[in-house]
């Protein structure tokens, strides 16, 4: 559970690298991160190999239209 951590944009993208090479995680909290659309459309294209992740919490993050639609390729 990362949510409520003001993770931020910069935040967002170290975590990604991380989430890169995920085979085990399933569930991932990030709510209330202002990670906004720049580190939504990040955490997309790294989630793009997950096949494990199966829960994300973005609430309150700032996210916008740009994000959003980064995101809603992944469903």
């Amino acid at each position: 559970d990362l949510g409520c951590n003001n993770i931020g944009e910069s935040g967002a993208a170290s975590l990604i690298e991380s989430l890169k090479s995920n085979t085990t995680l399933t569930a991932l909290n990030l709510g209330c991160n202002d990670i906004g659309d720049t580190g939504a459309t990040s955490l997309s294209e790294s989630l793009k190999s997950s096949t494990t992740l199966t829960i994300l919490d973005l609430e309150l993050n700032k996210i916008g239209e740009t994000g959003a639609t980064s995101l809603s390729e992944l469903l």
